[in-house]
């Protein structure tokens, strides 16, 4: 790997600093269509997260794979929902997002290989089996939130969707990482010096 003087090793966060770069955007989406309308929440939610993104890079000295592809997204549906006037983009982009991510990690096990072991395996150790079990949950699991996202949007208010997509898919999201503590634990490898 080519390398330059200005490389620096990839830094870490609080944890606390972490969740609000990645909580806050879609808080403040919440606040701002509470009191105008999806169009002004979007036009804020857009720049917002790709200046969390870069206050990301700036603190960490890495881009996260995840958070770039969903910045991207975030970007281009949202920027047509603007240009077009018209919230169908921006209510279908989580299920896109989820779709891809659930139909990468699945390419990644076809293949034999865990994507999520790529971007995970130095800071959580585990055997093979469970970083392929694990995966294939993570999959399974971008795929029914993209399902769900699709059945609100398309069968709900707009104000259901969007209090589903700044609470309830999180609340999803922790509960499902929460389930998968003892499969972490089962299949978890502890690092040890020989001797």
């Amino acid at each position: 790997a080519i390398t330059s003087p200005m490389t620096t090793e990839p830094r870490h966060i609080h944890p606390i600093i972490r969740i609000a770069l990645e909580m806050g955007p879609l808080a403040v989406f919440f606040i701002t269509y509470t009191r105008t309308d999806i169009f002004t929440a979007t036009a804020v939610f857009v720049p917002l997260i790709l200046v969390t993104l870069g206050i990301s890079w700036r603190l960490t000295r890495k881009l996260p794979k995840m958070a770039a592809v969903t910045a991207v997204m975030v970007t281009v549906f949202g920027g047509l929902t603007l240009w077009l006037q018209d919230a169908t983009f921006i209510k279908m982009k989580p299920s896109i997002v989820n779709l891809i991510f659930a139909g990468g990690l699945g390419w990644g096990l076809l293949r034999g290989r865990s994507y999520l072991r790529d971007l995970m395996g130095e800071t959580m150790p585990m055997s093979d089996e469970g970083w392929r079990i694990f995966t294939a949950r993570w999959a399974v699991f971008f795929l029914v939130m993209a399902v769900i996202n699709e059945l609100i949007w398309r069968t709900q208010t707009e104000g259901d969707w969007v209090t589903f997509k700044t609470i309830g898919s999180p609340i999803l999201t922790f509960a499902f990482v929460m389930t998968q503590f003892p499969l972490l634990k089962k299949h978890g490898i502890e690092n040890k010096d020989d001797g």
